[in-house]
């Protein structure tokens, strides 16, 4: 069983309510193995974070960058909060050692693994904004997550990588990329995808996601970095 005590000892913070921090880390399908649980899925608190998180980053943004129009903004907080930088961040304060999943999930790795994270990081942050208020799941987040925009800016991670792969691939190869849904797997509320895109070469790279959308935003910047644009 995880001792969540080192997971709060680590992140120097102190839950009021230990219930909400467990089940910030419990995932449907924990429960379907555990039915002596009294506790919950995270789903709800998932869906309480994204929102706290998308209002923490929006703030951070526009304070930050005042000349910036909202169109780059937007772009720039898509990049911040989406599922692979939050993915991220859950790596890196150990959160993929706190998960409480079935048998079955507990195998995943990967894209699969990295989803899950991504989930529990919204649901913590929901869970740290129910127990101790906005500010400290500000505090939370402004630590952890915000300091990935250099990163973000200085890989250029907000530009929509599927216009900038079109024009590279007109300008090299003459033809405009394709896209295609090579997989789609996870129940309706929590879909995975995985996209490939063409050109007149064949598969230039694939790319995963929780919309269709972002695998083809995934698959265009792997084929922009794979090919050196």
């Amino acid at each position: 069983m995880p001792d969540f005590k080192t997971f709060e000892d680590s992140l120097h913070i102190s839950f009021a309510d230990q219930a909400l921090l467990r089940q910030a880390f419990t995932h449907r399908s924990y429960l379907n193995e555990h039915r002596e649980e009294k506790g919950g899925h995270n789903e709800r608190l998932e869906f309480l974070g994204d929102a706290v998180l998308e209002l923490i980053a929006t703030r951070f943004l526009y304070d930050k960058f005042p000349g910036t129009n909202e169109g780059e903004l937007t772009a720039y907080r898509a990049a911040l909060v989406n599922a692979v930088t939050c993915a991220e961040v859950a790596q890196t304060i150990s959160m993929n050692d706190y998960l409480l999943l079935s048998r079955g999930e507990a195998k995943d790795a990967g894209r699969a693994r990295s989803i899950l994270l991504a989930n529990a990081f919204e649901a913590l942050v929901g869970a740290i904004y129910l127990d101790q208020g906005y500010e400290a799941a500000n505090a939370f987040v402004t630590e952890h997550l915000l300091p990935k925009i250099e990163e973000i800016l200085q890989k250029k991670l907000w530009q929509d990588a599927k216009s900038t792969l079109q024009e590279k691939v007109q300008e090299h190869e003459g033809v405009t990329p394709t896209y295609k849904v090579l997989s789609e797997s996870g129940p309706d509320h929590d879909k995975e995808f995985v996209v490939g895109v063409y050109a007149r070469e064949g598969l230039l790279a694939q790319g995963n996601g929780k919309s269709k959308q972002d695998a083809e935003q995934s698959a265009a910047r792997k084929a922009i970095e794979t090919r050196g644009w």
